[in-house]
């Protein structure tokens, strides 16, 4: 099976602390294993998605990485492809059945500040979902839908502390481990 992991660029403390963690959060529940983080470190808004993952199970992972075209290199010469999502791209329904054709890992890229011509040559696919301006959490969670096919809405994500349970009204939330649950405070 295809691994999954993204990559967001440019990510700066002040402005982006949000955006950034709703990036980390989408790609999780989306199917991603792993998040980097180039730009500025954060090591709050890690620790912070360390801690969602604690709270809602699973096993992803957040990296902090200051030179995000070597991450770029190194996993081209694993094997993987290298997926920029930008609104410049090729349109994601054009594109989408090519790029679930190849069982190799994906790395999708996702800016923050003006993005460097040089992810968009050494990406292997540029890929818009709309070519209209919008945010790139939107962008991503559309992306990793259809890379999907909508299998996300079947994870499990073992050892959670919390998980909810659909209803149409109100708010039901099962407590799995309440040691846990009570440690955290």
């Amino acid at each position: 099976m295809m691994n999954i992991h993204v990559l967001r660029l440019s990510h700066r403390v002040k402005r982006d602390a949000r955006i950034t963690t709703h990036v980390c959060l989408t790609s999780r529940a989306f199917g991603a294993s792993k998040i980097y983080l180039s730009g500025e470190e954060d090591e709050k808004l890690m620790k912070n998605v360390e801690e969602a993952v604690e709270r809602w199970g699973g096993s992803f992972e957040v990296e902090y990485k200051k030179n995000y075209m070597n991450l770029i290199d190194e996993w081209k010469n694993n094997g993987g492809e290298v997926i920029h999502l930008t609104m410049y791209g090729s349109q994601v329904q054009d594109v989408i059945e090519d790029i679930k054709k190849s069982s190799k890992d994906k790395l999708i890229v996702v800016g923050g500040s003006r993005v460097p011509t040089k992810v968009y040559k050494n990406s292997d696919w540029n890929v818009s979902v709309t070519n209209q301006p919008h945010s790139e959490v939107s962008s991503l969670a559309v992306f990793q839908h259809m890379l999907m096919d909508g299998q996300e809405f079947d994870l499990k994500f073992d050892d959670a502390v919390f998980e909810v349970v659909p209803v149409s009204q109100g708010k039901k939330v099962i407590i799995k481990d309440e040691n846990r649950k009570t440690n955290e405070k």
